[in-house]
This record gives C-alpha cells, sequence and structure tokens, in this order.
C-alpha cells in the first residue's frame, strides 16, 4: 500500500513539473513572411532556454540564440566565432575588451556579486562600440524588480540618447553614422546594424529568483541584476582581431580552454582590461592600426584625452 501511495506521489510531481514547465515556458515565432508557412506560428522555447528563444523560418524550430557562434550570455557564456563554449568572469565593475580590430573596438562593463567562496558571479551590464568616428553605447538599465512590459534598455550615439519609437518591428536610423536599430519585442530587444562591420542582437534580462536558487547567485530584492545577452555577427573582421571575443574569429586562433572541464574558463583578465568602458589601452588593442588617416586620406574625427580629463571618454595610444 505503501508503494502505491509514493508511486501516485511521484505521478502527481510529474504532472506537476510538466505542467509548470509548459504554463511559464516562453514562446517565439517567425518574424519573416516570406516563410508563410512558418510565420507568425508560435512555437515553445527548448528545455536550454525555456524564457527567451528565437525561431529558424527555414526549419521553422525555436533555438536558443546564447548556443550561435558570437554569443554572450548568463556568467558570461560565450561561443567563439570557431564554435568553441568558454566562461570568462572578468571581475565585477570593471570593463574588459571583447572585440578589438583595425575598425572596430567594443567593450563590455561587468556587474556582479561577490559568492560565499568569494569568487564574482559577474554579468555584462553594457557595451562601449568605437568604429569610424563614433561611440555607441548600449546598456541594461539597474532595476530592482523586473518588469517585462517596462523597457530596460539605455541606447546612446556619441553621447546622444536615441529614442526607438515603441513597438515589435519599429526602428530608428542614423545614415550618417551606417547605423540601424530595430526593435524585436515591444521593449528590451534590438538588434543593432553597423553597416559593413557588425550586427549584434541584444536582449535585457533579469536574475530570476528560480535561476538565483539555482546557482546560487543569493540575489536580494534591491537588485535584479539586469544584463545583457548579445549575439555578434561581423562583416570584415581581419585575421588579426583580438579581445576575448574577436580573437576566437582569427584563421590561426586555438583555443586554451580545458574543454573537459565542467566550466571551461578563459584566462588572462589582465591583458584584456581597459580603464573604461570607451578606453582602447588594453594590452590587445588593435583599433585604428590600419593607417593613421581614415578612409580616403581624411583623418579620423575621434576626441581624445587623459582618463582624467580632456575628452569625452576616449584614450588614444599613440
Amino acid at each position: 500500500m505503501r508503494g502505491m501511495e509514493s508511486a501516485w506521489i511521484f505521478s502527481c510531481i510529474l504532472v506537476l513539473s510538466f505542467l509548470h514547465s509548459h504554463v511559464n515556458a516562453g514562446k517565439a515565432s517567425c518574424k519573416d513572411p516570406y516563410f508563410g508557412y512558418c510565420y507568425g506560428i508560435p512555437q515553445t522555447c527548448p528545455p536550454g532556454c525555456p524564457r527567451l528563444c528565437e525561431v529558424d523560418c527555414r526549419i521553422c524550430k525555436p533555438f536558443c540564440a546564447c548556443d550561435k557562434p558570437g554569443a554572450v550570455c548568463q556568467d558570461p557564456r560565450f561561443i567563439g566565432g570557431d564554435g568553441v563554449m568558454f566562461y570568462f568572469h572578468g571581475k565585477k565593475d570593471k570593463d574588459f575588451c571583447l572585440i578589438s580590430d583595425s575598425d572596430i573596438h567594443i567593450n563590455a562593463h561587468f556587474i556582479g556579486k561577490r559568492s560565499k567562496n568569494r569568487r564574482d558571479f559577474t554579468w555584462v551590464q553594457s557595451i562601449g562600440a568605437l568604429f569610424r568616428s563614433h561611440r555607441f553605447y548600449l546598456a541594461a538599465q539597474k532595476s530592482a524588480k523586473w518588469d517585462e512590459s517596462v523597457d530596460h534598455m539605455l541606447i546612446h550615439l556619441d553621447g546622444v540618447a536615441i529614442m526607438i519609437p515603441s513597438g515589435e518591428g519599429q526602428m530608428w536610423e542614423s545614415p550618417a553614422a551606417g547605423l540601424r536599430i530595430r526593435r524585436h519585442a515591444e521593449a528590451n530587444a534590438v538588434t543593432v546594424e553597423s553597416e559593413g562591420l557588425f550586427e549584434v542582437a541584444a536582449r535585457v534580462v533579469p536574475i530570476t529568483e528560480e535561476e538565483s536558487i539555482v546557482h546560487g547567485y543569493d540575489v536580494e530584492d534591491d537588485d535584479c541584476f539586469a544584463h545583457l545577452e548579445l549575439n555578434f555577427k561581423f562583416s570584415s573582421l581581419s585575421g588579426g582581431a583580438s579581445g576575448v571575443l574577436g580573437q576566437t574569429y582569427s584563421p590561426s586562433y586555438r583555443t586554451r580552454v580545458k574543454m573537459a572541464a565542467a566550466m571551461p574558463i578563459m584566462g588572462g583578465a589582465k591583458k584584456f582590461a581597459v580603464s573604461h568602458l570607451f578606453a582602447m589601452n588594453c594590452a590587445v588593442s588593435k583599433f585604428g592600426s590600419k593607417m593613421e588617416e581614415g578612409e580616403g586620406g581624411k583623418a579620423l574625427n575621434v576626441a581624445c584625452g587623459g582618463v582624467n580629463g580632456g575628452g569625452e571618454g576616449i584614450v588614444c595610444r599613440r
């Protein structure tokens, strides 16, 4: 009798777990009307990314964007250009170079929380991109409580706030800067395209109570640690690109992480560290190395100054 009772309880737990996972599962759909057989049909996100996913319209199946090359997600978990997954924890409240090449330089600001074993849990809170003569800033706004309907994303171009019209599919663009931004949801999800250089899909997401319990983050009620999940694509990286992510696109790059480890970690934080979000003073900086002048012999219009003043947050190296 006791065995039957235990089996009944176990069956109830399985049913409740199934219902909970499906009630709380995220949905996604194909956004391209060209694929009429799939367009607009809701798809349940895979177990690996139950809250957020995308749909491959060609095969009409959902997938985890954080599993594609160029992804930077979670604590930060990277998928390199070579397809190899690794972690780079960096340090909370510090900035690190993600990409550095002759035509583009992208840094990331890490936020985090000190764990009980004195390791920093970290997440990417913002990115600063230098390209041509422009500075682009994209950040997750700090928030105590998460509200999916509120836009927690901050975007600036050359120090000026960008206001994208509300609504999925709405677009903002600057022909002069060669920059285009499109919303992929009512809030907290955009794709940014810099013509001929890069494209990045960005989402702002919180640390949920469930994630905090499972991973031991011990997130408290005053901060949900809103952060960015990013997917980069590059149009013209050179073979000499560097940075935490950029180096993995080099044809000669061979990963140094221990693939057999449960959490393969990329070290070398010191060589990727920069003094602030728009600094180019990391040891592996390549930005502007192609030539001293811009295309067509025109000087690059970049305001430079020391860290303590004289410029608007850009440090130039001779």
